[in-house]
C-alpha cells in the first residue's frame, strides 16, 4: 500500500456563525462546533484513506474562548498518524471577527477514524510519512495518545501501554 504525506490530508473548513448556531448568550453552541469539527476531520481522513471513514473516538475538546455570533471559524484538520485501519486527525479551530480583524485559537482536539469498505468492514489504510518537525512530533505522540484512548475505552490494560510507560519513565528520570 502506498505511503502518503501528512500535508496531503490538510483541510480547512470555514463557517459563519449565524443566529441558529448560537445559544442565548450569542455564543456558538458546543454541539454545533463538534459537528463541524467532525465533518472537517472526516474530510481530512478520507483524503488520506481514499475510503469512507467513520468516527471512532473524539479526544478531550476544551472550549478556551467563546465564539460569537457573526464570527467566522476556520477549522484546520490534518492526519497525524495512520495505524492499521485507523487514522488520527488533529483539529485546530480559530475564530475570526472580521470587522475587528482579531483571530484567536479557540479549540484543539484529536479525532480517530476507521476506514471501511463497501460492506462496512474495516480496511487497511496507507502509511503516513511526516515531513516537518511539527508533523514528526505529532506522529511520535500519536501512539501514546492512542494507547491512552484504548485504556480509557477499556480495550487495553494499562500495563500493556508500553509507549505511555516509557514516556512517563523518561519524565521521572
Amino acid at each position: 500500500m502506498n505511503k502518503k504525506f501528512a500535508k496531503e490530508s490538510f483541510t480547512i473548513m470555514n463557517e459563519l456563525v449565524l443566529p441558529n448556531d448560537t445559544n442565548t448568550l450569542n455564543n456558538l453552541m458546543g454541539g454545533r462546533l463538534l459537528h463541524w469539527m467532525d465533518i472537517a476531520a472526516a474530510i481530512s481522513a478520507q483524503k488520506h484513506c481514499n475510503r469512507i471513514v467513520v468516527t471512532a473516538s473524539v479526544d478531550n475538546v476544551s472550549f478556551r474562548h467563546p465564539i460569537k455570533l457573526g464570527d467566522v471559524i476556520s477549522i484546520e484538520a490534518q492526519v497525524t498518524r495512520a495505524f492499521n485501519t485507523s487514522v488520527e486527525v488533529r483539529l485546530q479551530v480559530y475564530a475570526q471577527n472580521i470587522p475587528s480583524g482579531s483571530r484567536i485559537k479557540s479549540n484543539e482536539a484529536f479525532y480517530t477514524f476507521v476506514a471501511i469498505d463497501q460492506n462496512s468492514r474495516t480496511i487497511a489504510v496507507p502509511e503516513l510519512t511526516p515531513e516537518t518537525e511539527e508533523e514528526k512530533e505529532l506522529y511520535e505522540g500519536a501512539l501514546r495518545r492512542r494507547q491512552l484512548r484504548l485504556i480509557l475505552a477499556g480495550k487495553m490494560k494499562p500495563e500493556e501501554a508500553t509507549e505511555l510507560y516509557n514516556f512517563f519513565n523518561q519524565i521521572g528520570a
